[in-house]
């Protein structure tokens, strides 16, 4: 950039005279007038304001005061010009002076109204300027969403939630395959395979504690399994990794990052991996996963996070029956087990890292009503949504769980839900529980049971 690209010109003295006095508009009139009425008396001292001549001086100059400043200039004008007329002429001049007085209120007039509808049209230009600048960022911010929303699809063959079904399916399918003797380590092996396919990680391995969980997470009580296209390394060059041991000891994912806290592949540590994420198990390190090499623009906080939360998953369904015997407790309403298992699984995940799911509750009265809903919903529900049924006294209770999802989604199924059931079948309630709102669900189905009691009562 040349050095005198921003250089601002300096003003003369004269233009900053010139300047203050435009800025000053009572001023500028009073030198005005004093000057009209100094020329005046130079030529003619009986006719200081010229009133007599041919050509109408004084109207003119009033007219370009009152134009150009407005009605309090051209006031103030008069004024001193009517001073003028009373100690400098013999008579009043009343005919002159109602002249210039009424063409001056006639000039102030057009100034107002001008003025007026260059302030409308400046209103009117900033307001739209405005909204042009507003909708010229959200149409470049729906672009880049829109780009991010297409490499997303072109370099993440799988969403979370279909990850999560493969985690689920993959996991279900190795506890049935008696040939595999290590069923940890084929897990392990697969969730690799998974995170290198679905977030483009080139390479890297995960560190998995082998045999009792209650051991410390080290060297001697550890296992790896390595993804393709990871080279071999020894457990002390793990260890003793500056991103590794960091994320052991503070039990948290660590990155390689720039100043500003996000991921960079710029490695002014020279380390050999770029991040470690590790798996947590009563707030003991179940697993770490040690990333060494991703693509630039796969290297991101987005794709980290996800990382982070398919690990979290991964471990809970592999631990899910001792995990959640402290939490099952708080959802006694629910008799289906699979289904609380489900829900204390999220609540976990939501209480890490803030991911939301939601409930649909249907309220039906009649039972033969619900089991056929029940029935036309188990055929609709998509890969990890659930559905389970509560029967309270008179009142039955079809509730849906939808992971990771919000309202929208909920509102979304019950319109389609609405579309494919027959007219007799639409009488129904329903309410929308976020997953943070246990209580509420809770609260809800019982009081609803209890009114149908005392209503029948």
């Amino acid at each position: 950039m040349p050095k005198n690209q921003f250089r601002v010109k300096e003003r003369t003295k004269t233009e900053k005279i010139l300047r203050l006095v435009h800025k000053y508009a009572y001023l500028e009139t009073l030198i005005l007038i004093i000057a009209y009425l100094g020329i005046g008396y130079i030529v003619d001292p009986n006719d200081i304001c010229l009133l007599d001549k041919k050509a109408p001086f004084l109207l003119m100059l009033l007219a370009v005061i009152t134009l150009f400043h407005g009605f309090e200039s051209g006031v103030l004008a008069m004024t001193l010009i009517s001073f003028v007329m009373v100690y400098f002429y013999e008579e009043f001049p009343y005919a002159q002076f109602l002249i210039i007085l009424l063409m001056t209120l006639l000039f102030s007039e057009f100034h107002y109204y001008w003025t007026q509808k260059i302030k409308k049209a400046e209103v009117d230009a900033n307001y739209k300027n405005t909204k042009l600048a507003e909708l010229s960022r959200a149409f470049y911010s729906l672009k880049i969403s829109h780009d991010q929303l297409e490499k997303n699809y072109v370099v993440k063959p799988m969403s979370i939630r279909n990850a999560l079904n493969h985690i689920l399916q993959t996991a279900r399918n190795i506890q049935k395959d008696d040939a595999i003797h290590d069923k940890m380590e084929e897990n392990y092996k697969e969730f690799l395979n998974l995170v290198q396919k679905s977030f483009n990680v080139i390479s890297g391995l995960i560190v998995f504690k082998k045999g009792s969980l209650q051991q410390p997470f080290n060297k001697n009580t550890t296992d790896i399994v390595y993804g393709e296209y990871t080279d071999r390394v020894t457990k002390n060059d793990i260890f003793n990794n500056f991103i590794v041991d960091k994320a052991i000891a503070r039990k948290i994912p660590v990155y390689i990052s720039d100043d500003e806290g996000e991921p960079t592949l710029e490695n002014k540590l020279e380390s050999r991996f770029i991040a470690a994420i590790p798996a947590l198990f009563n707030d003991e390190i179940v697993s770490v996963l040690v990333i060494e090499n991703m693509p630039f623009m796969a290297f991101e906080r987005e794709n980290l996070t996800s990382i982070a939360i398919l690990l979290e998953y991964f471990t809970i369904e592999t631990q899910k029956t001792l995990h959640y015997a402290d939490k099952l407790h708080a959802i006694t309403f629910i008799p289906d087990v699979e289904f609380k298992l489900e829900i204390a699984r999220l609540y976990t995940l939501y209480e890490k890292f803030r991911v939301n799911s939601v409930f649909l509750v249907l309220k039906i009265d009649d039972e033969l009503q619900s089991i056929r809903l029940f029935e036309t919903i188990k055929q609709m529900l998509r890969s990890l949504d659930m559905v389970t049924k509560i029967d309270k006294e008179n009142s039955f209770f079809i509730t849906l769980l939808f992971p990771l999802h919000d309202k929208a989604a909920a509102l979304g199924f019950l319109n389609r839900l609405n579309r494919q059931i027959k007219e007799e079948d639409r009488a129904f309630d329903y309410m929308l529980f976020d997953l943070s709102r246990l209580d509420l669900l809770n609260k809800y189905i019982n009081e609803a049971a209890k009114k149908e009691i005392s209503t029948n009562v």
